[in-house]
């Protein structure tokens, strides 16, 4: 029987706040985060092959073992002991990269997913999300999606309750990123919180308001605007614009702000999109889903 072609969606994702705890005997830096999916997907297309390839639409992206779709598949399949399957995989980015929003790791649950149903190997969530560990800390969340908080290196996933609607205007600079170099920055440079009461506070649901978000912090922050000052400049004009609580996203370089209600978010894009014209802006919103396989492929709804 010829198998159809799939399609999986790869939500990105925000850190509603991260807290870097220290250094681990690993290498990793231990973390306690909380992980927010939102309205803004790449795609991942999978047809039957005799051996693994992988294309991709955006120029300068990998497209050999060192792109974590790729190596999401070549794990699947040294770990199914299947040598002669195979996939003809297309990646659609949307997600900007390095930016913090986690398409990468998106990409890799995406592909894990895609590849089993494909294969016929239909793993339980969890080995995939043991997998997904062993390619990227984030990539576990993205199998879960929705609202989770992570700890250990972010891959240990407790899945929250998610709140009322939430709408974030994203600003994304005309550069990226790499988390690999601003973690080497951590070990010299960042002094561990005391505790991480803000975490569980905010996972708990323990503020005062259902959308007050102003005790939410990133232990990153300080070393990313000591290196590049436009994005502190950035999440300032987002609270001067009304956002209820601004921040970056992971490493960066995304800087979200939180809006109550679309009208008000309306206004401060075109406030921001005045004061920081060779930023990219993005309006999205939470959503509660994870990295999913459409099938068969519909072609292409990639959502907004």
């Amino acid at each position: 029987m010829v198998l159809p072609t799939l399609l999986a969606r790869c939500p990105a994702k925000l850190n509603l706040m991260l807290r870097v705890l220290g250094c681990r005997d690993d290498g990793y830096h231990e973390l306690d985060t909380i992980f927010q999916a939102i309205d803004l997907w790449d795609t991942i297309e999978a047809r039957p092959a005799e051996r693994l390839s992988l294309r991709c639409d955006e120029p300068g992206l990998p497209v050999d073992s060192s792109n974590l779709v790729l190596a999401a598949a070549e794990l699947l399949l040294a770990e199914s002991r299947h040598g002669r399957l195979g996939a003809e995989l297309t990646l659609r980015k949307n997600i900007p990269s390095q930016a913090g929003l986690g398409g990468g790791s998106s990409d890799a649950a995406g592909a894990l997913l895609l590849c089993s149903k494909l294969w016929g190997l239909e793993l339980p969530l969890e080995q995939l999300a043991e997998l997904g560990a062993r390619l990227g800390s984030d990539v576990p969340f993205f199998l879960y999606g929705g609202r989770a908080r992570g700890r250990g290196r972010g891959e240990l996933i407790e899945p929250l309750r998610q709140s009322a609607l939430m709408l974030f205007l994203i600003g994304i600079p005309p550069f990226g990123i790499s988390t690999a170099e601003l973690f080497a920055e951590v070990r010299a440079r960042l002094t561990p919180p005391r505790n991480g009461v803000s975490v569980p506070l905010f996972s708990a649901h323990k503020w005062q308001e259902e959308n007050d978000f102003h005790i939410a912090v990133n232990d990153l922050e300080s070393i990313a605007f000591d290196s590049w000052p436009e994005l502190e400049l950035f999440r300032d004009a987002l609270w001067r614009a009304g956002a209820s609580s601004a921040l970056l996203s992971g490493s960066g370089s995304a800087v979200y702000g939180i809006f109550s209600d679309a009208g008000r978010l309306h206004r401060a894009a075109e406030e921001m999109r005045a004061g920081f014209e060779s930023w990219t802006l993005i309006r999205t919103r939470a959503v509660e889903g994870a990295a999913h396989v459409v099938a068969p492929a519909s072609g292409g709804d990639e959502g907004d």
